[in-house]
C-alpha cells in the first residue's frame, strides 16, 4: 500500500518551496509510519535551501518533529502503533567499532529509511536529515523514533530532535559541564541559547553570554546566563576573562562555527580549560592557530556533533525534566504557524526574529 500525501514542503534546485503531493510508502523491515503532530523550522532546513548540505536534489524538508506511530515493519520492536515519538537523526547500528566499544552515541553507521518517498511521477525525494518531516506522514528507520510522554506539548520536546538537542548536549554531553564551573557562550542563536539552559541545568554558576544582537542576550539571560557581552562593542576575550578572576572560564562553546569565533572561546577558556565547537563551519573556512598555543595551554578542544546525544537515553529524561519546571522548552517556540507559511518563517529565521517557527500539522 501507498499513501498519498497532499501538502508536503519540497525544494527543489534554485526554486522556491512548494507543497507537493507525496507518496509514502508501507513501512518495510525496520521501518516505521509516523503521522507528524508538529516539526521545527531549523536552520538545517534553512542550509537545504541555501543549498549548503548536498545536491541531492529535490528535498523533503523538515526533521526536528513529533508524531505518532501508525504502522511498524517486520522485526520492529522498539515502537509500536499509537507510541508518541520525537524524530531524530541518529538511529544507531549497535555494531559499528563505536557501539561495540558501549559508545553508541558516536555511532559511525546511524541509519535511515530504505524505501524512498516520491512525487506523484516516482521522483524520489531526499529527506530532510533521513526524517522529512513537513508532511502529515513519512517514513523513517524505527530507530529514529524515540518514545516520550504523550502529555508533554509536541512542540516543545520536538524541538529536541535537532537544534535545543545539539545545544544542551554540547554544554552536558560534550563539555561536561560541572555543579560550579564558569561557561561562556559565544553566539546565541537557537542551539547557543540551548547551551545556556544545558549550562545552567548542570549547576554552572558563572554563565557568560557573547553575541552582537541584544535582543538574542535578552533572551540568554532568560534561559540562565548570569552575564551578558555584547561583542560588537567590546572584546570578548577580555570581557570573559574579566568575569572569571582574569582566568577565563572553564568551558567555553562555540555556537557560531567561525575561525574568528573560534579563536575568541580557545583564549577566553582557562589554563586546562575545554572548548566546544558546536556551530557548524563552512568547507571553505581554514583555522590557524599557534601550535605552542595549542600545546601550552593544555585542556581539551572539541567538536559536538548533535550534543553527542544518544536519544533512547536524553529525549525522556530531558521531557522529564521539562515536564517537572525544571527546564523551559516553552520559551524556544516563537510562535505556531501552518505549513504553508514554512517560507515565511524562514526569512525570520533568517533575520533573526525567531528561535524557533513550529509547524502544527
Amino acid at each position: 500500500m501507498v499513501h498519498k500525501v497532499k501538502g508536503a514542503v519540497v525544494l527543489s534546485k534554485n526554486a522556491p518551496v512548494t507543497l507537493e503531493t507525496i507518496l509514502v510508502p508501507e513501512p518495510g523491515p525496520g521501518e516505521a509510519l509516523v503521522d507528524i503532530i508538529t516539526s521545527g523550522v531549523c536552520h538545517t532546513d534553512l542550509h537545504y535551501k541555501q543549498g549548503g548540505i548536498s545536491d541531492d536534489f529535490p528535498f523533503l524538508l523538515g526533521h526536528e518533529a513529533t508524531g505518532v506511530v501508525s504502522a511498524v515493519g517486520p522485526d520492529v520492536t522498539n515502537v509500536v502503533p499509537g507510541d508518541r515519538v520525537v524524530l531524530n537523526w541518529r538511529a544507531v547500528c549497535g555494531e559499528c567499532r563505536a557501539c561495540a566499544k558501549g559508545q553508541p552515541q558516536y555511532c559511525f553507521n546511524t541509519h535511515n529509511a530504505t524505501q524512498k518517498m516520491t512525487l506523484e511521477d516516482g521522483t524520489e525525494l531526499t529527506a530532510a536529515l533521513g526524517i522529512g518531516a513537513f508532511i502529515e506522514k513519512t517514513l523513517v528507520a524505527a530507530g529514529q523514533c524515540t518514545k516520550v510522554d504523550p502529555d508533554a506539548d509536541a512542540a516543545a520536546v520536538g524541538l529536541l530532535g535537532c537544534g535545543v538537542m545539539a545545544g544542551l548536549g554540547a554544554a552536558i554531553n560534550t563539555g561536561n559541564i560541572k555543579r560550579g564551573d564558569s561557561v561562556a557562550v559565544i553566539g546565541c542563536g537557537g542551539v547557543g541559547v540551548s547551551a545556556v539552559a544545558g549550562a545552567a541545568l548542570a549547576g554552572a554558576t558563572t554563565i557568560i553570554a557573547v553575541d552582537i544582537d541584544t535582543k538574542k542576550l535578552e533572551r540568554a539571560k532568560h534561559l540562565g546566563a548570569s552575564h551578558t557581552i555584547d561583542s560588537s562593542t567590546t572584546d570578548p576575550v577580555e570581557a570573559i576573562r574579566e568575569l572569571t578572576g582574569g582566568f577565563g572560564a572553564d568551558v567555553v562553546i562555540d555556537a557560531v562555527g567561525r575561525p574568528e569565533t573560534y579563536k575568541q572561546a580557545f583564549y577566553a577558556r582557562d589554563l586546562a580549560g575545554t572548548v566546544v565547537l558546536v556551530g557548524v563551519p563552512t568547507p571553505e573556512m581554514t583555522l590557524e592557530l599557534p601550535l605552542l598555543d595549542v600545546f601550552g595551554r593544555g585542556g581539551s578542544l572539541k567538536s559536538s556533533w548533535y550534543g553527542d546525544c544518544l536519544p533512547s537515553r536524553d529525549f525522556p529524561m530531558l521531557v522529564d525534566l521539562y515536564q517537572k519546571g525544571k527546564l523551559d522548552l516553552d520559551a524556544f517556540v516563537t510562535e505556531r504557524i501552518t505549513i504553508d507559511q514554512v517560507e515565511e518563517a524562514f526569512e525570520k529565521m533568517h533575520a533573526g526574529t525567531v528561535l524557533r517557527s513550529v509547524v502544527e500539522l
